[in-house]
């Protein structure tokens, strides 16, 4: 079977990418041997016309802007951070957690003085300060970035909190919250005109299953 001819999906590694799978053979797209505990990358089933590869989270908009993948599924948080040129199609109500500013317990800004800020999220720490025209010194960090406040590097962290937990063990504390976020379906624009009938199959069915969660919990 020819590329063309299948599905190419892009899954986060980890528990987001094996629960989204659970929808996605659900919806007519299933490969059995994608749960096999072997170090292969990229799973095939020619009869259901798909192909899956696991890809680090903050890379699936990338397959898919590429085009290396026609679909693919990743948080809000890395859309708006990366602003990749894809359509996002569906927000699956998975993996929700939410982006917020902490500091430490009892920290409170002062607005005429540079905040110092430590996040892996720049441009959106830079757009939300921006709308409150509050001036920021951003500190690039990719780690645990709980211990910049405790270390007097910055005043506070934009990152997401999903139990807060971490946060708490560290005697800091959420101050506000920037947005929402949960994963949502993406598709590369031109595989979304080529490959229409399969991906809107997809994505009928995984409005349904989203739908159908819902209703259960009212």
């Amino acid at each position: 079977m020819s590329n063309q001819e299948f599905l190419n999906v892009a899954l986060p590694k980890g528990r987001l990418g094996e629960k989204v799978y659970a929808m996605f053979a659900q919806a007519g797209f299933p490969c059995e041997e994608l749960l096999d505990p072997k170090r292969k990358l990229i799973f095939e089933n020619p009869e259901a016309g798909v192909r899956y590869f696991w890809v680090k989270p903050s890379d699936v908009a990338v397959y898919v802007e590429r085009g290396a993948a026609d679909v693919g599924v990743v948080g809000k948080d890395i859309l708006l951070e990366y602003e990749p040129d894809i359509y996002e199609l569906l927000d699956l109500n998975v993996g929700k957690c939410r982006m917020c500013v902490a500091a430490e317990n009892g920290f409170r800004p002062d607005p005429d003085q540079t905040l110092r800020v430590a996040t892996k999220f720049p441009r959106i720490a830079r757009r939300f300060y921006s709308a409150r025209s509050q001036d920021i010194d951003i500190i690039l960090l990719h780690g645990s970035i709980e211990i910049a406040p405790i270390l007097g590097m910055t005043d506070v962290i934009v990152d997401i909190v999903e139990t807060g937990t971490t946060l708490k063990e560290n005697n800091l504390s959420p101050i506000e919250t920037i947005v929402p976020i949960s994963a949502r379906l993406i598709a590369n624009k031109v595989s979304f005109k080529f490959k229409h009938d399969a991906i809107h199959k997809l994505f009928q069915s995984l409005t349904q299953q989203v739908a159908a969660k819902e209703a259960e919990k009212k």
